[in-house]
Formats: C-alpha cells, sequence, structure tokens
C-alpha cells in the first residue's frame, strides 16, 4: 500500500480542537503519515500550547514559529515558510502528497497559497461555512480556501447548499459532520470531573459564561460599554463567568472599562482557560453569551441557551435547530435573551445530524481513499 504523506496545518486555538481527533483517525491507517504543523499564529499559552497536552495531541513536528501580527504581515509570512517546507520535503524525497487545514484563520489560507502554487492537493476541514459578511477576515479566508481545495470535508447541509451555490464539483463535495464535536464529546467526562467550578466558587446550571473578541463588540469604546451594563445587570440575578481574551482586555484597560468590569460583584473576571476548564464552564452552566462560532456549536450540541452578540453567523444549523439566538452587539436584544433564559421562556433546540463524534472517522475515509469513495456510516 502506498504511502500518504499529509502535512496537517494547526495556527490558532480552534485549529487543534479540530485537528486532534482527525490525527487520532488518520492513526488507525498504516499507510499514513501525518506531519503536524504549527504556524505559531497563536503565542499564548492558555490559547496554544496548552491544548496540545489537553487535546492528547503530539507535538508538532514543524513549528514555523511565525507569530503574531497585521494580517497581510502574518500570512505572508504563513506563506513563505509553508512554501519553504514542502520544498524542503519534496527535495529530500519526502514530498507531501496532500495538505490538510482546518478553520478560517489566515494560517489556513497561506498554507492553502501555498500548497496549491506548488501543485500539492488540499483538503479544508470545516468547508463551505459562509457568513455572507466580508468584513470579516475569516469570511475572506473561508472562500479563498475553498475556491482552491479539491476536497471540501463539510460540517452541515448550509455549508453543501453554500458549495453548490458557488459552482465547486459534486465530487469535491463530502458532508462528514462536525469535527469541533468529536472533542468536544472525547473530552466531556474529563472536563466534568475538573475541580473548575470548585475553585470558581460556582454550582452548576446556576451561573452563565461570557466570551467576547470581536471587533464589532469589543473596539469601540460605548459598544463595549453598553454590552458591559446589560451583562453586569444580569449579573445580579445569576454569577457570569468572563474569561478575558487579550484582545478584549487591551480593550477594556483602553477605555478606561477594567476597574468597572472588576468591581461589579456578580462578574467572576478570569484571564483565558485552557478548553477543560472551559469545557467544564460551558458544559454546566446555564446560559452563554458568545461571540464565538465554535461556542455557538458547542453549546447547541450541549443543549445550553446561547446568546451570540453577532449579527450574521457562518454556523445557522445552530441557529435553525439548536440552541443559538443572534443578537448582535444589541444591548436590548441581550437584554431580552438573557431575561427569557433566566424566566425559563427561552427556546429549545436539537443537535444537528452528523454531529455525532464520529466526523473525524468520517474524514479519515474521504482523505485516505483520495476523495473518490462514498462514505460510509461509521457509527
Amino acid at each position: 500500500m502506498k504511502e500518504l504523506h499529509l502535512a496537517c496545518v494547526v495556527g490558532a486555538r480552534p485549529n487543534f480542537m479540530k485537528m486532534a481527533p482527525l490525527l487520532r483517525a488518520l492513526g488507525a491507517y498504516s499507510n499514513v503519515r501525518a506531519t503536524l504543523v504549527h504556524t505559531g499564529q497563536h503565542y499564548d499559552a492558555n490559547l496554544s500550547d496548552v491544548f496540545f497536552d489537553e487535546l492528547g495531541m503530539p507535538r508538532p513536528d514543524i513549528s514555523l514559529e511565525v507569530g503574531s501580527g497585521k494580517h497581510g504581515w502574518q500570512t505572508g509570512r504563513v506563506l513563505e515558510r509553508f512554501e519553504e517546507m514542502l520544498e524542503k520535503f519534496a527535495g529530500a524525497g519526502e514530498p507531501v502528497h496532500r495538505v490538510i487545514v482546518v478553520g478560517d484563520v489566515n494560517s489556513t489560507m497561506a498554507a492553502t497559497l501555498a500548497a496549491v502554487k506548488l501543485g500539492v492537493p488540499i483538503a479544508h476541514v470545516e468547508a463551505g461555512l459562509r457568513s455572507f459578511d466580508r468584513t470579516m477576515p475569516e469570511e475572506i479566508n473561508r472562500i479563498v480556501t475553498d475556491a482552491l481545495c479539491d476536497m471540501l470535508l463539510v460540517s452541515e447541509p448550509s455549508g453543501m447548499a453554500n458549495l453548490h451555490r458557488e459552482g465547486h464539483p459534486e465530487e469535491h463535495l463530502h458532508l462528514v459532520g462536525n469535527v469541533m464535536i468529536d472533542t468536544l464529546l472525547w473530552l466531556l467526562p474529563k472536563a466534568k470531573s475538573q475541580d473548575t467550578l470548585a475553585r470558581l466558587k460556582l454550582s452548576p446550571v446556576d451561573y452563565g459564561v461570557v466570551t467576547l473578541h470581536r471587533p464589532s463588540n469589543v473596539d469601540r469604546p460605548e459598544t463595549l460599554s453598553r454590552l458591559l451594563d446589560v451583562l453586569i445587570e444580569a449579573s445580579g440575578r445569576v454569577p457570569l463567568v468572563f474569561p478575558v481574551h487579550p484582545r478584549t482586555q487591551a480593550r477594556l484597560e483602553r477605555f478606561g472599562l477594567a476597574d468597572h468590569l472588576a468591581a461589579a460583584p456578580g462578574m467572576v473576571v478570569t484571564e483565558p482557560l485552557g478548553y477543560l476548564d472551559f469545557l467544564a464552564l460551558t458544559s454546566q452552566a446555564k446560559l452563554v453569551v458568545t461571540d464565538s462560532g465554535g461556542l455557538q456549536e458547542e453549546s447547541t450540541v450541549l443543549g445550553i441557551p446561547c446568546l451570540t452578540a453577532r449579527f450574521n453567523t457562518e454556523r445557522p444549523v445552530t441557529v435553525e435547530q439548536g440552541t443559538s439566538t443572534l443578537v448582535g452587539n444589541d444591548p436590548e436584544q441581550l437584554r431580552a435573551g438573557l431575561r427569557a433564559v433566566l424566566d425559563g421562556t427561552y427556546k429549545r433546540g436539537h443537535c444537528p445530524d452528523l454531529w455525532d463524534g464520529r466526523a473525524a472517522e468520517r474524514m479519515a475515509q474521504v482523505i485516505v481513499d483520495g476523495g473518490t469513495g462514498t462514505v460510509t456510516d461509521v457509527g
């Protein structure tokens, strides 16, 4: 059986959670050699390195050590260094047969550009997601990546519809399910055994979790201030845990809001948390307020009300079938959503098809078969 050399690219926290189960699934194939490449797009230990330990991932075989920077600079550095890596493998007689990229970060698009220009085919995990908002850098990354890939691994029906509408050949499309949920379900028992709630003096289903980091929510003082006012108001009825993203922390300090938030007795402000601690919190929460796409997905599977601080979503199934409600950055919509949850009138959804913890196995089958086979039921 011919060896299949795969370059599996990660660069930021969501990438790790999607790549970990796929690497485990690929490990079942004796002819697969998976080289794990970490671009270094995220460098904060709580948002990057710790996940290799918690997710049971091997340490990267190659670290490009790009670091943080403006979009163009960061994309250029990844493209340059990833291209050089592919050329070195080819020169050593160990060519990469396929690159696997995940999600929608700059590293995803940059690695795709480097690979396609060298004639290396690419598989995109989580293909076809669209917010239809091109002011979001992630949307540009998704569109470019999907346009250049010949293997599109799709998590939900809307992704298939988007890719059909964009004219992608049917043989490139594979509806395999949501690999993020594989990680969630695999680690959920371990997460719930953590002492996270005890350390934060919380009781199950008697607190909420807040995450905010998108520019539309945190980059303008009036917007961030109004959202904080609503959250602080709600924290008078239920404690709200707020692990503050580095970007958000910088804005809080710049706008003079950090002390206001810290002084609110119902707000439990923490530094960014590792995945197990964070999953321990979210899986036992009464509600979630977030602008994170990944947390929209996780809350839907966990059956927890999620007020999504965005005006659009690339994951419409979480709104149509799941537990998410879009509230934008409108303080009144956020207030109404919080009241509905706390008063017990919030809608309840259900888990979408193929979000079953077996997506990575379906993906691995497609990758090893070269996209020519039919995905079988692994459940």
